[in-house]
This record gives C-alpha cells, sequence and structure tokens, in this order.
C-alpha cells in the first residue's frame, strides 16, 4: 500500500518569504522616494554647474549613485539601513566640525572675509570722492519691493537723458522705474540717509555716489592698489599701506579696516595661552565653566536622587500626585522659565528680594549672579535626574536592600553601600551627558545674565560666561566678528569636553566590573 507525500508549500509563499521581496505598496514608496532624490540632485546640480563647483557635483553624483546603488540592489539590507544614518552624521556633524577647524586656522572675520581682489575693490570704492569735473547726475532713490525696508538703488539721469540702475553690483541702463522698484519718498529716504550716504556704485572711471536725495556724482578713487610693491597708495599725499598678513599696513602699524582671509596657522591657538590680554579671560571663563557644570549636574543629582528614594517607599500616599509636581518644571519650555527667573531676580521689582524683604542686586555682582544661576539650573534641571534615578531605583531588587538589613545594616548603611553604588553604576553615563550638556549650556547663561556682570576693562568676559558664551561673543559681538578665534576656541572646548568624558566613561567601567 502506498503512502501519498505531502504536497510542497506553493512556490508563491515561498518567494514572498524570500530576501529582498517587494510588496506593491513597498515598490511604490520605493519608487517614489527615489525620485524625489534624484529630483533634488538635478535641482541642485544647476547651481553647483552655474557657479562651476566641481567638487561638489562630483561629490552629489557620488552620493546620489550611492542611494541608488544601495536601494536598487535587493541584497544589500545592512547597507540600506546604514546609509541614511551615515550620511546625515557626514552632512550635520563632520562637515561642521571640519568647516569649523578650516576656520580655526584663517583671520577669517569682520574686514577679512573675502579675497584680496575683493579688499582692493572695497578700498578704492570707500575712497571715492568728488574732484573738479566730476560728471553729476539726476537721482531718484529706488527701493527693490518695501521701500522701508528693501535693498536700495540709485535711478540715475545723465545730462543727455540717458538712464541707468546701479547699486553695490554695477551701472546697467534703464529706461524707467524697473518693474518691483518703488521710489522713496522724502520721509522714507530721510530714515535711511545713511544707507543712501553709503551706497557706492562702481564704475569704469570711479563710482558714483550720493548728494542729498536729488543729485548724485560720479567720483574718483583716492587711493589706489600699486602691484609693483603690492601695497594701497593714497594719490593725494603718498602714503602707502603694504600687504601684511591679510592687511594693508603701514611702517607706523596702522591697518586698513579691508583686508582678506589667509592661513594663519597656529596663531589663534597660541593667541589664546600666550597673550595676556586674552588668556586670563580665558582661563577665569575656563574656571567658572567647570565650576557651573560641575555643580549642575551636582546639585541636581542629589535633589533629583533624594525625591526620588522619598518618593520610592510605599509608606507614601499620592506619590503619583507628588511625581507629577516634581517633573513640572521639566515640562515647561526652559527659555521661557529662563526668562521668568531672570525677572525674578530683578534687583528693583523681582519677586525673590520682595518675598524675603531683601535688597540683593542679584544679577549685578559676580558671587551672586554666579549663585543665580546655578539656583536656576538647580530648579530645570533637577526633575530628569528625579526621573532617571526613580528609574533606577525601580530596577533595584528589594531583596539586596532587605539582605542587607538582615545583615544589621541602617537605613542609611544600606543606601550608601547597597542601592547609591548601583544607581552610580546605573546613571553615570547620564551624569558624563549632563555634565558636557551643561558645560555648552548657552541658553541658562545667555537668557539670564547674558554673561554679565563684566569688569569696567573687559567687556568680552564677563563673571557668568561659560565659554560657549564667550566664544558667541567673539564670534558676534558688535565689536566686530573674529570667526576665525572662536572656532578656535570652540575646539578647545571640544578637546576639554572629550577628554574630561572620555576620563569618566573609563572610571565608569571600572565601577561596573566592581559592581557586575
Amino acid at each position: 500500500m502506498s503512502t501519498q507525500l505531502e504536497a510542497p508549500p506553493r512556490l508563491a509563499a515561498r518567494r514572498d518569504e524570500r530576501p529582498g521581496s517587494t510588496t506593491v505598496t513597498g515598490l511604490v514608496a520605493k519608487t517614489l522616494l527615489l525620485g524625489l532624490v534624484a529630483a533634488l540632485a538635478v535641482w541642485a546640480a544647476f547651481p553647483l554647474l552655474q557657479a562651476r563647483a566641481w567638487v561638489g557635483l562630483a561629490i552629489e553624483a557620488a552620493v546620489t549613485a550611492l542611494i541608488f546603488y544601495a536601494y536598487l540592489a535587493p541584497r544589500r539590507l545592512p547597507l540600506k539601513y546604514l546609509l541614511p544614518g551615515t550620511l546625515f552624521l557626514i552632512a550635520f556633524q563632520i562637515v561642521p566640525v571640519l568647516a569649523t577647524m578650516g576656520t580655526a586656522f584663517s583671520n577669517f572675520g569682520d574686514g577679512h572675509r573675502g579675497t584680496k581682489q575683493d579688499a582692493v575693490t572695497a578700498i578704492q570704492t570707500a575712497s571715492v570722492a568728488e574732484v573738479p569735473g566730476s560728471p553729476e547726475y539726476t537721482l531718484k532713490v529706488v527701493a527693490k519691493g518695501d521701500p522701508a525696508t528693501a535693498p536700495i538703488a540709485f535711478l540715475i539721469t545723465d545730462p543727455a537723458g540717458r538712464r541707468f540702475l546701479g547699486d553695490a553690483g554695477g551701472l546697467r541702463p534703464a529706461s524707467g522705474i524697473p518693474d518691483g522698484y518703488a521710489p522713496l519718498n522724502l520721509g522714507q529716504a530721510g530714515a535711511r540717509s545713511k544707507e543712501i550716504t553709503d551706497l557706492v556704485v562702481p564704475t569704469a572711471r570711479g563710482a558714483i555716489r550720493s548728494s542729498g536725495i536729488s543729485r548724485a556724482y560720479e567720483g574718483q578713487a583716492q587711493r589706489s592698489y600699486d602691484k609693483a610693491c603690492d601695497c594701497i597708495v593714497d594719490k593725494t599725499n603718498g602714503h602707502r599701506w603694504t600687504a601684511r598678513d591679510g592687511s594693508f599696513m603701514d611702517n607706523a602699524g596702522q591697518r586698513l579696516p579691508q583686508g582678506w582671509r589667509v592661513n594663519v596657522g597656529l596663531r589663534n591657538f597660541t593667541q589664546v595661552l600666550t597673550d595676556p590680554g586674552i588668556s586670563k579671560p580665558f582661563f577665569r571663563t575656563l574656571t567658572w565653566n567647570l565650576v557651573f557644570a560641575v555643580a549642575s549636574v551636582l546639585t541636581t543629582f542629589v535633589l533629583g536622587m533624594l525625591c526620588a528614594v522619598a518618593l520610592n517607599s510605599d509608606r507614601v500616599r499620592g506619590r503619583k500626585l507628588y511625581r507629577v509636581l516634581l517633573v513640572l518644571p521639566y515640562a515647561m519650555p526652559s527659555f521661557a522659565m529662563l526668562l521668568v527667573w531672570r525677572d525674578m531676580f530683578n534687583a528693583d521689582f523681582g519677586l525673590i528680594n520682595r518675598l524675603f524683604g531683601v535688597s540683593v542686586d542679584w544679577l549685578g555682582t559676580p558671587w551672586t549672579a554666579r549663585l543665580a544661576v546655578i539656583l536656576v539650573q538647580l530648579w530645570l534641571g533637577y526633575p530628569y535626574m528625579f526621573l532617571v534615578a526613580t528609574g533606577a531605583l525601580q530596577a533595584i531588587p528589594r531583596e539586596m536592600t532587605e539582605a542587607a538589613s538582615i545583615d544589621g545594616a541602617t537605613s542609611w548603611q544600606s543606601f550608601r553601600r547597597v542601592v547609591l553604588p548601583l544607581l552610580l553604576v546605573a546613571l553615570s553615563p547620564l551624569l558624563i551627558s549632563s555634565f558636557a550638556f551643561n558645560f555648552n549650556n548657552f541658553n541658562a547663561i545667555y537668557l539670564t545674565t547674558e554673561g554679565g556682570p563684566f569688569p569696567a576693562n573687559d567687556p568680552t568676559a564677563g563673571a557668568t560666561d561659560l565659554l560657549i558664551t564667550y566664544t558667541y561673543r567673539l564670534a558676534f559681538g558688535a565689536a566686530g566678528a573674529r570667526f576665525g578665534f572662536a572656532a578656535a576656541i570652540s575646539i578647545y572646548i571640544f578637546a576639554i569636553v572629550a577628554l574630561i568624558s572620555t576620563i569618566s566613561f573609563r572610571r565608569t567601567r571600572r565601577q561596573e566590573e566592581v559592581y557586575s
């Protein structure tokens, strides 16, 4: 008697189980996403072609080809998952870090943004003055858009009746007021008089500048570049400024304000350590930065942990309500709370002075301002520590504390010898990351004290400044941006945080080995 074998599963079912099989929905989604990638690549290629940025175009083509290679092949599953994160890591982490490092080795900043030719053009244009016989024009000031805010241009008419439209890019013929432009009335022109006076329209023979709001003249540059001596020469008195280190400098050491970007090597890095006017505020700020970061982490951790331990007991009633109330500061927008705390510390009408009946200038003296920002950080940061400590406490087996009690340990001894070491093992990585965050906590300082109070002889480094706010002031301060120097300090910040974090992680691993 023959036995009939069971029929094998259908090939269609096996086909659906194969790696790389795609459903209709997945195929449509993949087609749409790859089509979007192709459209973005084509859209981005045109500006690169127009700018002749061949390196950027080659990188774009390579990235696009890699994306299609990864997602069109059925058997490259790991690459499909790793590629998006890797591309974002390169675009938003590695490229900015490399750009910062490149800037740190240059003098890039106000007055040193462009090329040497740009600096020469700016110097010659700024020295334009009216001379006898200068051509004169009838002027009408126009704006490309809103007359109150849009960029302005000159619509001029020469004695022969020909009209031209001019801006910082040059002069071009015009039959009348071009489309999109609107003339400024007297009030608008008066409000923007400085912009009108500062606007210089370069021409082949010099430049056109305004003389009032209805007249313009074509003046001649009083300073010119002499290639033989690589210097700027003043035609009126023969004074010379020679090219040196990205600037034109005379024999007395006076620099012209227009310079160009050059490589300065390690000068920005060594200046931080060797220049007394910079090294003293830098190390003072670094010391306070370390104190602020450590104090913020310790105070928030201790308070958050104590609250978590107190509410971890079964004898406490209404624990859920207490936990919700303790987490409220963490749920509030930090930037709004920082502004509220700044007003509460106000010496004249602040709530804290009124509540306690004192008249302390909290934000006006160095030590009270430092105490104030640490207290604000304590209020904002302890809910996070409370949450993570609560989770870590609930993960500790109760048998361990019960065994310690049986062995005769008091509650304090049980906490100190059993609970706290296990908490530190679990929370050490979070404490290290919290230190790194507070070391660069820009909002906590800038929105509360703006880095102040400042000493009378140094308006760049305040008593509560962190290195990050100090760097921000150097890069975007009113005294002039120094992007190269600020980038060098940013690299110092990165190195300090990386060094401290590495040491801390090594000690954390040792703790884990002891208590594992």
